[in-house]
């Protein structure tokens, strides 16, 4: 594989002299999408998705210098073609693809599968290699189609209500609460933390069609929670704000509730597996439809999951780096940044 290299600093394409979602500062850091663990400061120049823009100027900064691209638009740095194509985890995630003398390689950053209504639908790509994520890549994660995930959820909402208790959602503010907005828009009214309010009002000035939310402010009265939905980030799942509301009932939306509701989330009321990395049949789906002769795997269970390519004939290879499976990456996305106030 002479298009990439995986260094200290990150993916780097030699060729193109960039690094593909660097943990240390470079020259230029293409981005596949906002997430903390994906995108840091200290950049000098960033290429990214029109959508992940917004992104990163709220989280990190008005000052960066970003060039971006649409989707399956092609441009050529340094005599490497580059693409993005989209990778379905969040709005504006994108896998990228490089082309030089004829070789094919897609970084794929986190992706899924399953059209979430809000995120442009995840589309394979061939290549030659490619480098694939693994959060969920052990057998036992096959995620529910989304459908009867939302139904559960208005399910627990409404039996909430007639109890009168007042719903808290839990969901990390980039992409989960997004498309719990979706997914429960016309259902009730809807109410917001700050971080995800300021997410919302990115994308709404970039275009983005959102459902109206309200967002939670020190005037906002106990009695009008009770009467909505709640969501909030992680941070304040197991908070004093959420026990001072009128009998909370919190439900966590994480892929992790499929298996460990009582290790992570132990005063959670509820927990819904909604994810928005592939499961184990999505991730093999996806990767076989690449037709790659080489995969790489970045992060999640990469020694269980390269094993099992190779066992069934598709040459893998796992490797460090500093990307966080969803668990992870929702600590990463609890600490304040740039334009978030979690107080």
């Amino acid at each position: 594989m002479s298009l990439l290299r995986f260094t200290n600093k990150g993916i780097y394409c030699k060729k193109g002299d960039f690094y593909i979602d660097p943990w240390q500062p470079v020259d230029l850091a293409v981005t596949t999408h906002g997430h903390a663990d994906h995108v840091k400061w200290g950049n000098k120049a960033y290429l990214c998705h029109d959508l992940t823009k917004p992104i990163l100027h709220q989280r990190l900064g008005i000052d960066l210098k970003i060039e971006t691209l649409p989707y399956n638009k092609q441009i050529d740095i340094n005599g490497v073609k580059l693409s993005l194509f989209p990778a379905g985890h969040v709005i504006g995630s994108s896998q990228i693809r490089l082309e030089y003398k004829g070789e094919i390689c897609v970084v794929s950053g986190d992706y899924k599968v399953e059209y979430d209504g809000i995120s442009t639908a995840f589309e394979p790509v061939k290549c030659h290699t490619f480098v694939s994520e693994s959060t969920f890549g052990l057998p036992i994660y096959k995620w529910h189609p989304q459908d009867l995930i939302f139904s559960q959820i208005k399910s627990w909402i409404s039996n909430n209500h007639d109890q009168n208790k007042t719903s808290v959602l839990v969901a990390y503010s980039l992409g989960k609460a997004q498309r719990l907005l979706k997914g429960l828009e016309g259902y009730s009214s809807i109410y917001v933390h700050n971080s995800i309010a300021n997410l919302n009002e990115a994308f709404i000035r970039a275009g983005v069609d959102l459902p109206e939310t309200i967002r939670i402010t020190a005037d906002t009265k106990k009695e009008d929670l009770q009467k909505g939905i709640v969501i909030v980030p992680p941070a304040l799942a197991e908070g004093r704000w959420i026990k001072n509301l009128i009998n909370g009932s919190t439900g966590v939306c994480s892929g992790w509730m499929q298996v460990r509701a009582s290790r992570r989330w132990r005063s959670a009321d509820a927990g819904f597996a909604l994810s928005d990395h592939a499961d184990w049949p999505g991730l093999l789906s996806a990767i076989k439809a690449t037709q790659a002769e080489k995969i790489f795997v970045t992060h999640g269970f990469t020694a269980t999951f390269s094993k099992y390519l190779n066992e069934i004939g598709i040459d893998s290879e796992e490797v460090k780096t500093q990307y966080g499976n969803e668990e992870e990456e929702e600590k990463i996305e609890e600490q304040p940044t740039v334009k978030e106030d979690l107080s």
